[in-house]
């Protein structure tokens, strides 16, 4: 009987910034951080923005910088959606923030992940808190959705916006992981990982990994098997073929899309939404299409049959492009 392997690390992990400098996409925030350490003087801050963008990167390399290697004494960090009551904010957040920082920075950090989960109690009893103690602590709020933080909150903090990355940035990062890893990436490779990431930087890395324990050379077809994601060329001529109102050929080319790749109705939807975004027709003909492709988006998340629904769209393309015709 093999022994498991223990020293597996996720990519995520293994290639995470220690350093402000390292972060990837975020120049504007990583220069404003940087003025802080500097000053050693941190308001509170309230990190914004897409998953994978790097803004639990961005706090864990703040505290690096400002408390040095042995930051977790100064530094608390909590998920929100698991710790999301006022008990939290009245017990440990409370608890932490009244204690006097150790070393030479006069404040600690507190680091709210998913800061958008508390309850409305715990963000009323939380901004109270930031006000009494703000001279021995300062914290750092991370939020997916900022509307959903309190207004009172959001004016008690510096607020920083997080960019998904570019396409041609998710290609760099997965190119630089791979020649670290002595991972070969073929042709298409780089643009096949930055295509399904989407500016996600978190999902470059586990894809760019999922494929490369198939082998150690990656191609375009490894990155789109282990991302269930069907070629944007075949969803392409898919919607051409709708469009050119050839419902038979294009109702086949769904079928061949499910079973081949298996893919979700949402998957389809998805990757259909972007080349309806790139067909060469007039702006009021695309809001039509992206209007009904939000309305069967819907449909399926209420639970609708998936296949009636994805053909559904497809003849809505049809009908659009008679008219155009």
């Amino acid at each position: 009987m093999t022994e498991p392997q223990t020293d597996y690390i996720p990519w995520v992990e293994k290639y995470r910034p220690q350093m402000l400098a390292d972060v990837v996409g975020q120049e504007t925030a990583v220069q404003r951080l940087k003025a802080y350490v500097k000053q050693k003087n941190v308001p509170h801050l309230l990190f914004a923005g897409p998953a994978g963008t790097g803004k639990t990167t961005c706090a864990l390399a703040l505290a690096r910088e400002l408390y040095g290697d042995d930051f977790r004494g100064s530094f608390l960090e909590l998920n929100a959606s698991d710790e999301r009551g006022i008990d939290v904010v009245r017990g440990k957040i409370k608890d932490f923030a009244r204690t006097l920082a150790l070393q030479d920075v006069p404040f600690k950090l507190i680091f709210l992940d998913e800061a958008d989960a508390l309850t409305q109690d715990a963000q009323q009893a939380l901004r109270r808190t930031m006000e009494q103690y703000s001279k021995s602590c300062r914290f750092i709020l991370n939020a997916n959705y900022s509307s959903r933080i309190i207004e009172p909150i959001q004016s008690r903090c510096a607020v920083f916006r997080f960019m998904p990355l570019t396409a041609q940035q998710s290609a760099s990062l997965a190119e630089k992981v791979a020649a670290a890893e002595h991972v070969k990436l073929e042709k298409g490779a780089p643009e096949a990982i930055a295509s399904v990431a989407q500016g996600d930087a978190r999902r470059v890395l586990n894809v760019l990994q999922a494929a490369a324990a198939m082998g150690k050379s990656v191609s375009e077809d490894d990155i789109l098997k282990v991302s269930a994601m069907a070629r944007p060329k075949e969803v392409a001529e898919m919607v051409q073929m709708a469009w050119k109102g050839r419902f038979s050929e294009s109702r086949a080319l769904l079928d061949q899309l499910i079973i081949q790749y298996g893919l979700s109705g949402e998957d389809i939807i998805k990757q259909t939404y972007r080349e309806i975004v790139s067909l060469d027709v007039p702006d009021s003909i695309k809001v039509h299409l992206v209007d009904r492709v939000g309305e069967y988006s819907f449909r399926l998340s209420e639970g609708a049959d998936e296949r009636i629904q994805l053909e559904a769209l497809l003849a809505q393309l049809v009908l659009a492009g008679q008219k155009k015709a």
